[in-house]
């Protein structure tokens, strides 16, 4: 068995974590960088559930492809509590394009899982590339 330690934000768990901080990231790293994390006894947390689902590209975590366009990013990032993580993507004329392996982190926030769930899934759905895949599955374990 193998145990990961990581000193740097995970992508995409980071995508589920921060958009519940409610307390300054900023404030928060300054203090870290200077041995003071201690002005942060208790760190201010939002108390809704948050979901992430990764969109990746056809053939990934393989070879994958490379300069699709997306479809869908202006309809999905207008659903209520739902924020778009652009990971593999780049911007050409002002359309985006597949550049990665994993491609957007799609996070959902509700006042429960399933809530959650339900929003993130009707965000993946409003997005769309050629080969785009995303598990259908996230956060059911913890219904």
């Amino acid at each position: 068995k193998t145990l990961e330690f990581n000193v740097r934000f995970g992508d995409p768990e980071t995508q589920a974590i921060l958009p519940r901080l409610k307390s300054d990231l900023l404030e928060v790293m300054l203090a870290a960088s200077e041995q003071k994390l201690n002005r942060f006894r208790n760190l201010e947390w939002e108390t809704r559930a948050c979901v992430c689902v990764v969109c990746s590209s056809g053939g990934y975590p393989g070879s994958y492809q490379k300069g699709k366009e997306i479809f869908g990013l202006d309809e999905a990032s207008k659903i209520k509590d739902t924020v778009v993580f652009h990971a593999g993507t780049i911007k050409s004329q002002e359309k985006y394009f597949t550049s990665g392996g994993r491609v957007l982190g799609i996070t959902g926030l509700g006042s429960t899982i399933k809530e959650a769930i339900n929003t993130v899934y009707q965000a993946a759905g409003k997005i769309s590339f050629e080969g785009i895949h995303y598990r259908k599955d996230i956060g059911k374990r913890a219904l």
